[in-house]
This record gives structure tokens, C-alpha cells and sequence, in this order.
């Protein structure tokens, strides 16, 4: 019999991506599916519309809005499946993108979790900027992606079309298996939103895991639908969440001289912000060091016994991409030396 797979998308005011994407996902072939969509206390009429037009699709209300990361939590713990598939609103897929997916993780049971290709909504022949083919981190832990350097988003002439291990899985479509979401909890609360997918697969590495890409599936996302990258709250999130998941996941010496390299740098970015006049920006990397530095001991506490070497996890590039970029040059990922 075929594992259950339960499909879940959170929606917070996306009544028009249901409305384009939903039909795409109703059409998913898969034998064992559950269709869900789980609601952040949204006044937009999309409970409303996905109750009259999709009546086999289960709608799970949360009370308020609890962002990506909570707000998944509290719907998976009422949802019963083998595989959690967390798929994004403003995502399209084709009729066979689970099955692909689901038979790579079945081959090995030390998979916890796996991403397709992930291209561009509005130009498929391009890769796309949250999950391209799979994702990567840096030594000082700037994540970036096979296909995604930066803002420089390659197309897809299937150069990277080869399974296989990476360091962290997209959350615009993570495929985790359930067992292995409880044995770590799930995604952390605290992150609200942005790198909490990093910081789930980071935690389940550490644990022996793998987290792979899957290239015979591929969806098609829209990109930026709930904050875009305009947004200073969206760089006050990534700036903190970034120095978190260092925190959390590195062994303890190494966690400390990784993080105060990481400080300097955002500093860097921080003077580059206010040279630009982007002061709202350069406010963001000060209200980020100064709520991380006031999370810490609540961090520390959620470490686990063990953390594995960063150098050893598959996935993690030896040296800096940001050198790679902007001093190199560098302008795809088959460039980077491994």
C-alpha cells in the first residue's frame, strides 16, 4: 500500500492564489492524498471560497495569525500521514509531482525530508529564487541554492538534473515525513517566518538524516506572495533567523566565532544599507542583533546533545559565497568549487 501523504497549504489573505493555484494541486495524482488547507485567521473570504468550490478539501482554522512556522505546527498535529507535504499558496504544480518525490524518500529510510525542482512561476524554462534545485550554506551560513546565487536566478537547461544530498529543503514545497517532523518538533515558533525550513533540516542532519532533491518532480512557484523583498521586516527576519540557526545547530565552540564573523559582516551590510539611504533596512540589522542577542539564553536551551560538525555535513560549501559573488564574480552554482 502506498504511504499516506497529506498536502498542506497555510493560507493567511491568499484568496486569490487558492483561487489560481488550487485547481493545479486538486489534479495531483497520487493514490493515498489528503488535500488540506489550513487557515491563519484570515478575512479575505478564503475559507469561505475554498468551502464552496473545493468541498473534499479539509480546512483547518487556526485563531489567529500564527505565522509559517507556528502556524504549520498547530495544523500538523491535527493531521494524520505518513508524509507531510508543506506547499506554499502561490505555488502550481503538475498532475505528477508527489509520486517522483515520495519513491526517492521511500528507497532510503534515513531520508527525513526532500524538495523537487522548484521553478519560476511566470517563466518556467527559470529556476526560482526560494528552493531552485535544493539548498546550500555557506561557511559563515549564508544560505543560497543550486541555481540561486544571490539575486542571480539561472535558467533550467537541466544542468542540474542529478539526485542527491543537499543541506536544506524549500518550505515553498517540503516534503518530510511525519515520524521525523515529531521527532524534532516540527518547525520553531520563534522563527514566525523565513529559514525556518533551514533550521528544521539543519536539526535533522545533526540527528544522521539526509536531506535530498528530487529532480524528476518539479513545481512551479510564484515567489515573494506573503512578504517581498522590499520589505524591511522580511531583512529584519532573515538577519535574525540567520544568526539562529547558527546558534541552535552548531557545535558550541563553533557556534560563537561563526556567529560573532556573522555579526561583522551583517555590520558591513549594515553600513552598505545607509550609504544606499535605506535606513529602514539598516534599522532591520539593528533590531535583529538586538533580539537576538536578548534570545540567546531561550536559544541556547533549545539545542540538542548533539551537533555534528559543520565541515561534515554534506551540503555546506567550504568557503565564503559572498567572496564567490562579489568578488569572483561568480555567477552560477556549477561554478562553485566543492
Amino acid at each position: 500500500m502506498e504511504p499516506s501523504v497529506a498536502v498542506v497549504i497555510l493560507n493567511w489573505n491568499g484568496h486569490a492564489l487558492l483561487e489560481k493555484f488550487l485547481p493545479s494541486v486538486v489534479k495531483s495524482i497520487y493514490g493515498n492524498l489528503q488535500l488540506i488547507v489550513g487557515d491563519n485567521a484570515s478575512t479575505d473570504g478564503s475559507v469561505a471560497f475554498v468551502r464552496e468550490n473545493y468541498p473534499n478539501i479539509r480546512i483547518i482554522e487556526n485563531d489567529h495569525n500564527y505565522g509559517f512556522a507556528e502556524g504549520y505546527r498547530k495544523l500538523l498535529e491535527q493531521v494524520d500521514a505518513d508524509y507531510y507535504v508543506l506547499l506554499n499558496s502561490d505555488v502550481e504544480v503538475p498532475e505528477n509531482w508527489i509520486q517522483p518525490v515520495i519513491d526517492q524518500m521511500q528507497s532510503d529510510p534515513m531520508i527525513a525530508a526532500a524538495q523537487p525542482k522548484i521553478k519560476w512561476q511566470k517563466d518556467k524554462t527559470q529556476f526560482e529564487y526560494a528552493g531552485a534545485a535544493g539548498g546550500y550554506l555557506d561557511l559563515h551560513g549564508f544560505p543560497f541554492c543550486k541555481g540561486r546565487l544571490f539575486d542571480t536566478v539561472e535558467p533550467d537547461h537541466q544542468q542540474y538534473n542529478q539526485a542527491g544530498e543537499i543541506f536544506w529543503a524549500s518550505g515553498a514545497a517540503l516534503f518530510i515525513k511525519s515520524k521525523q517532523w515529531k521527532e524534532v518538533g516540527g518547525l520553531d515558533p520563534d522563527f514566525f517566518a523565513h529559514m525556518e525550513e533551514i533550521d528544521l533540516c539543519w536539526r535533522l542532519k545533526n540527528l544522521g538524516y539526509k536531506i535530498v532533491y528530487c529532480p524528476d518532480a518539479e513545481v512551479y512557484h510564484v515567489g515573494g506572495g506573503t512578504l517581498n523583498a522590499n520589505n524591511p521586516y522580511k531583512t529584519y527576519l532573515n538577519f535574525r533567523n540567520n544568526l539562529i540557526i547558527l546558534q541552535k545547530n552548531l557545535p558550541l565552540a563553533d557556534a560563537y566565532s561563526r556567529v560573532f564573523i556573522r555579526m561583522c559582516l551583517d555590520f558591513i551590510a549594515w553600513i552598505h544599507f545607509l550609504v544606499q539611504g535605506k535606513t529602514d533596512f539598516a534599522f532591520a540589522v539593528n533590531k535583529a542583533h538586538w533580539h537576538f542577542l536578548k534570545s540567546l539564553s531561550t536559544n541556547a536551551k533549545k539545542r540538542t546533545a548533539k551537533q555534528i560538525s559543520f565541515s561534515k555535513h554534506t551540503g555546506q560549501y567550504p568557503s565564503s559565497i559572498v567572496y564567490a559573488y562579489f568578488i569572483k564574480k561568480i555567477r552560477s552554482f556549477s561554478q562553485l568549487k566543492f
